[in-house]
């Protein structure tokens, strides 16, 4: 441990091993220094090599090393992005127990585009960091439902990112927030839940310590693009609402994510500019020989699929774990006919 070094972290699937090593990259480019963590809640298919993912992390940690009570059934009640997410708070905590004394969380699909200096100096002076979605009231209707309500349903701060210091009061949020992860990170948006960022609703009530980063800089993505319009200049800065771009949140790149952004983008434009940048970085970083819909955590034992419904019936249902006491060594039929029977 390098006393005073920034601790950064993030936690993905394989299925999101080429983003996290962009994010990696980015963050080496303007922080050399930082020590680097990838959370990996993945287990890798026979044959496939995790070598390009180390090189660029300093520690890759799995799944299992975390401190989670019954980390294989706990995990057969989440899907893959609940999962990535409710590992946060544990991963945290380990991080904090190595000694580190500034950390950060920054989500496998952001890359880093200028110092995020700002962020750590204010985990010198307080406990937590937060950023919002939104720092301005929108002024269209259609932006209003979007992003406004968008942000209420799925809380107000963007969890892609959070900072927190090794304080008393940094160590009790981590405490909370892995607690709360543990039974409630689901994404279930009508029982006022999604995934681990509307618990972060309550830190700065619950955390007085907390400090609300509002630089238009930092977590610049699809719902606030509007309000934050990008430019080039000729030596390549990217500025956002015209101050530096410190990162972009290329959120669901892939699908729904890259067409929400493709409404802001017009071609030849900063945006777009920036969207084929990332493109070419995946694709320069695309993991080779892994499965299409690869996920460890994804299938019974007879290689079928795990549906939403029977993950959710086994988180609720405690004689139905009793009576199972390894998911994932069933078959899909069979876990369907044990859940179905009485008693």
């Amino acid at each position: 441990m390098v006393e005073g070094a920034v601790h950064c972290f993030t936690s993905a699937s394989l299925a999101y091993a080429d983003r996290a090593v962009v994010l990696a990259q980015t963050l080496r480019r303007h922080h050399p220094d930082w020590v680097l963590w990838l959370c990996l809640v993945d287990r890798p298919p026979a044959g496939f090599t995790v070598k390009p993912i180390e090189r660029a992390f300093d520690h890759v940690l799995p799944v299992d090393s975390l401190a989670i009570p019954d980390v294989g059934t706990w995990l057969f009640g989440h899907e893959v992005v609940e999962a990535c997410t409710a590992v946060k708070g544990a991963m945290l905590l380990h991080i904090l127990g190595e000694g580190a004394e500034r950390v950060l969380y920054l989500d496998p699909d952001i890359a880093v585009f200028a110092p995020l200096n700002a962020a750590v100096e204010h985990l010198s002076k307080s406990d937590i960091v937060l950023t919002p979605h939104l720092l301005e009231p929108e002024t269209s209707a259609s932006a209003v439902l979007d992003h406004e309500i968008g942000a209420l349903k799925h809380g107000i701060y963007n969890l892609g990112f959070v900072g927190v210091s090794g304080s008393a009061e940094g160590r009790r949020f981590a405490h909370w927030w892995a607690d709360r992860l543990y039974d409630h990170c689901i994404d279930d948006i009508p029982a006022g839940l999604f995934t681990d960022q509307r618990w972060c609703d309550h830190v700065p009530v619950f955390f007085p310590g907390s400090y609300i980063l509002r630089d238009p800089g930092y977590n610049v993505a699809s719902w606030n693009l509007g309000r934050r319009p990008l430019e080039i200049a000729q030596d390549g800065t990217v500025r956002a609402a015209g101050v530096p771009l410190r990162f972009f949140h290329f959120t669901k790149f892939s699908a729904v994510g890259r067409a929400m952004l493709e409404r802001h983008a017009s071609s030849g434009s900063a945006l777009d500019e920036l969207m084929a940048w990332y493109a070419n970085a995946l694709a320069q970083n695309a993991p080779e020989g892994l499965p299409s819909d690869w996920w460890a955590f994804g299938r019974y034992a007879d290689g079928q699929p795990i549906p939403r419904d029977q993950r959710r019936r086994w988180r609720r249902d405690a004689l139905l774990r009793a009576r199972i006491p390894d998911p994932f060594a069933m078959t899909g039929a069979g876990f369907a006919a044990l859940a179905n029977t009485p008693g």
